[in-house]
């Protein structure tokens, strides 16, 4: 496992104990929806990372605009 990188593929990713995901702005935002609603496809990278264990996402408000709300 490497300790950091620009860039690496969705399977070395996966091999991590925990995967924290940045993404800040506007324009991450229907990467982010895709990734956390809808299926698991390869279209959607992201959305591999439902499937790990331990992931957080960390977004700001721009990124997260389009994820649906949950109902209290």
């Amino acid at each position: 496992m490497p300790k950091s990188a620009v860039t690496m593929g969705i399977g070395t990713i996966m091999e991590a104990k925990k995967i924290i995901l940045v993404a800040t702005g506007s324009g991450k935002a229907d990467a982010v929806r895709k990734s956390l609603e809808g299926p698991v496809t390869k279209d959607v990278p992201g959305s591999a990372l439902r499937r790990h264990p331990d992931v957080t996402f960390v977004l700001d408000e721009e990124a997260a605009a389009k994820i649906k709300k949950i109902k209290e």
